[in-house]
């Protein structure tokens, strides 16, 4: 199959950037990975609610952040529109409903694709819900693809505001879920006790102290006794995640919070047929050195960020809604049954062309 050249966008639950990279690809095995950036929002929707991001002014807001950055990577590349085949725009999640047979994505995918004159895929997710699928996680066959030459069993763990695994076991096994809580619990702790978009560097919770008998009645969640495919709403741990937080001091609520998140990347090894002998950590998380330590002393095997095997942490979803992108045009799955639980491969996306005057 031709190599296509495509963009794809990303702007997680944080809200406080879009990733935009670069990448050429068959949307099977063969991947290039090209340049990257990310453009920060300058907390411009810090503190929103997440249904107010659905507001027309917000979604144009957001919309035109994504335009900018596309823009930028077409600078820095040299390219002009032409030389890009389609962009993945995956839009921003203001709620995660699977369960109730729905998904909520913002984004004008037509002023994108008018304002950069490229086509745009978007809309990944609602297909594969409709058709019983958890419409998330969406990144697995791309880890897959990417790290094809790598030794198997093997996770590659993403921590943004929700966690997710993708396990790659030998001869083609694959497993996909949402873990449990990632950065979000952790974030909203730090913007109500310091003020601060993020618990920088784990310093909160670095000065914090663990009570494990707390933490095990945090796992005593439903979710966490559910076998995979399964996923998560950003908040679906807020309300008891912030009762908690206000009921410790702010250093023990942020390490209660960070060893939360990792406690439940550990005992998602339960569902895993095999237990991975590596880790390989992405998404903002793998920043946070207390989160990164906690997790190694928990899951008690190799635990390295992406970087170590030459990827790119903040560029990889990105990337991934990329070679989705390209997938989408060719009508090739973006989930299987063991990532979404959907009951068949499931191609999706929306093809949106440019309008022109």
């Amino acid at each position: 199959m031709a190599m296509q050249t495509a963009i794809g966008l990303m702007s997680g639950t944080s809200l406080d950037g879009v990733d935009a990279a670069l990448i050429r690809t068959d949307g099977r095995n063969r991947v290039t990975l090209g340049p990257a950036l990310t453009q920060s929002y300058e907390d411009a929707f810090e503190g929103l609610a997440a249904r107010k991001l659905a507001e027309p002014p917000i979604v144009r807001r957001l919309t035109d952040r994504h335009v900018a950055a596309v823009h930028e990577l077409l600078r820095r590349t040299d390219l002009s529109p032409a030389d890009v085949h389609v962009i993945g725009f995956p839009g921003q999640t203001v709620a995660h409903a699977p369960g109730e047979g729905w998904t909520w994505q913002v984004g004008d995918a037509r002023r994108l694709a008018t304002a950069t004159g490229i086509r745009v895929v978007t809309d990944f997710r609602s297909r594969d819900v409709a058709h019983g699928g958890e419409g998330a996680p969406l990144v697995p066959l791309f880890h897959e693809a990417l790290t094809s030459s790598m030794a198997r069993p093997l996770s590659v763990l993403n921590l943004g505001g929700v966690a997710n695994v993708t396990w790659l076991g030998r001869d083609g096994a694959l497993s996909a879920f949402d873990t449990g809580p990632g950065c979000a619990p952790i974030d909203d702790h730090a913007r109500r006790t310091l003020g601060t978009a993020f618990d920088r560097d784990g310093r909160l919770a670095a000065a914090g102290t663990v009570r494990e008998e707390v933490l095990e009645e945090l796992l005593t969640d439903p979710y966490f006794h559910c076998p995979p495919p399964k996923s998560l709403d950003r908040d679906h741990f807020a309300d008891r995640c912030a009762w908690i937080g206000r009921a410790r001091s702010p250093a023990d609520g942020a390490a209660l919070l960070t060893a939360f998140c990792a406690a439940s990347v550990a005992r998602a090894q339960v569902w895993m047929p095999e237990r991975p002998a590596m880790w390989l950590v992405t998404g903002g998380g793998r920043r946070n050195p207390v989160l990164m330590r906690e997790l190694r002393h928990r899951i008690s095997t190799t635990v390295e960020v992406v970087e170590s095997v030459g990827f790119d942490g903040d560029a990889l979803e990105a990337q991934a809604f990329g070679w989705l992108a390209v997938r989408s045009l060719l009508g090739l799955p973006l989930a299987v049954p063991a990532t979404t639980g959907v009951a068949r491969p499931m191609s999706g996306g929306v093809l949106v062309h440019p309008t022109h005057p």
